[in-house]
């Protein structure tokens, strides 16, 4: 970013990624920085709806633009919530496996998050296990130390208080229509009263919609919506789990498995699954939109995908319709934990690039139009390293 430019920016898109990006470009003193959050609250979708884990980047891909910014974005977010007392706690999680073949794989996990300079990776024996989480059962552990929870939703009222405090706004219930740009300006839905000198789309499940609405080029990708549903754990069996334990990840995949989390509520939830959603912002079986489901199963990178994975596919699927499914992959971590112990929770819907090859987007997609920036696919740990999201982008696009 030119530090000699003094803007206004519109951002579209209140999530924790729009939000850390305003709050960043709302510091220079002279920007004025106004959000448009088409719904009546911040974080509605993805970001107010996932697990609160602080990901410090353990599986990814040394040398990933995810790797990097969730690196840099976990100590940035922990130093934010620390600056203002927002809840969180950095209890470390454990990676566990189940065979020789997973242990293999998490000893390629391990190596990974050591390229990618985490601290204090530690195997632990059984002793050192069952001292930490006595009901797991595994064949190999490993110690993760730097990940944690965290209030999301805290972080982003909190955002949103120090955008308008520093002279700019979040205006809700605001479902962008149409922009205008006359004289390297932009005016929003034919609003002459202000112009804007840049407008950044930080819109996750519309993301793609809105590239091809507002720059008329077509996309090489699609985003696909991916529902996670949640079980919790009833009052009696939160003593199953004190913090964070996951299973060794498929590298095929982004999706991290069923896993075991301990809220900063105090709660502990178990999934979550990833099920095709019947539509874009569909939280429910039974929240079904043709114009969505038309749109990307008629795509053909979608039903490339579903060829080469129908298996993973059908035993996803499995896991939303049958609790006993479920219940089984749960099992494989904590094997005392039975059907009468968790209810059904909250779900989350991710928002996933698919190109036309059928291969999932694993990596964070940019894209440029005139004045426009685009985030196309923002995937997990975007929440946590929203700052550093912002970062790359005020560095790299922001002109």
């Amino acid at each position: 970013m030119n530090i000699d430019n003094i803007m206004n920016i519109a951002i579209v898109g209140g999530g924790i990624v729009g939000l850390s990006l305003g709050y960043k470009l709302s510091k220079k003193k002279g920007n004025r920085v106004h959000i448009y959050e088409k719904e009546n609250e911040v974080g509605y979708h993805q970001s107010g709806r996932n697990s609160g884990v602080l990901h410090c980047g353990l599986a990814y891909k040394p040398g990933s633009l995810k790797a990097k910014l969730a690196v840099s974005g976990i100590k940035q977010m922990v130093d934010y919530c620390k600056k203002y007392n927002i809840n969180h706690d950095i209890c470390g999680k454990i990676v566990v496996s189940s065979d020789e073949n997973e242990s293999n794989l998490l000893d390629d996990t391990a190596k990974k998050g050591q390229l990618n300079g985490l601290k204090g990776l530690k195997y632990l024996n059984n002793r050192e296990l069952k001292s930490r989480e006595p009901f797991v059962s595994s064949y190999k552990t490993l110690l993760v130390p730097e990940e944690g929870i965290v209030d999301y939703m805290g972080v982003m009222v909190s955002m949103k208080d120090n955008i308008i405090n520093s002279g700019g706004n979040v205006f809700l219930n605001k479902k962008i229509k149409k922009i205008t740009e006359k004289k390297n300006l932009i005016y929003i839905d034919n609003n002459s009263s202000i112009a804007y000198d840049i407008i950044i789309y930080t819109t996750g499940l519309q993301s793609d919609i809105n590239y091809k609405k507002f720059t008329k080029n077509k996309l090489k990708a699609k985003i696909v919506p991916f529902r996670g549903e949640y079980y919790t754990l009833k009052d009696h069996a939160k003593e199953l789990v004190n913090h964070l334990i996951y299973p060794v990840g498929n590298p095929k995949f982004p999706f991290l498995g069923v896993h075991f989390t301990r809220m900063i509520n105090g709660d502990r939830e178990v999934g979550p699954n990833a099920v095709l959603a019947f539509k874009r912002e569909g939280y429910k079986n039974s929240d079904i939109s043709v114009p969505d489901m038309i749109d990307y199963l008629g795509y053909s990178g979608f039903l490339k995908f579903i060829g080469k994975n129908f298996a993973f596919c059908v035993n996803e699927f499995s896991t939303s319709i049958l609790k006993s499914s479920f219940l089984k992959k749960t099992q494989k971590l904590i094997p005392d934990i039975r059907t009468n112990d968790i209810i059904s929770g909250p779900a989350g819907v991710r928002a996933q690039g698919i190109d036309l090859e059928g291969n999932l987007m694993m990596d964070f997609d940019v894209k440029t139009y005139g004045k426009q920036i685009h985030v196309i696919n923002a995937p997990s740990p975007a929440a946590t390293s929203a700052l550093s999201i912002a970062d790359h982008i005020i560095e790299n696009y922001v002109k």
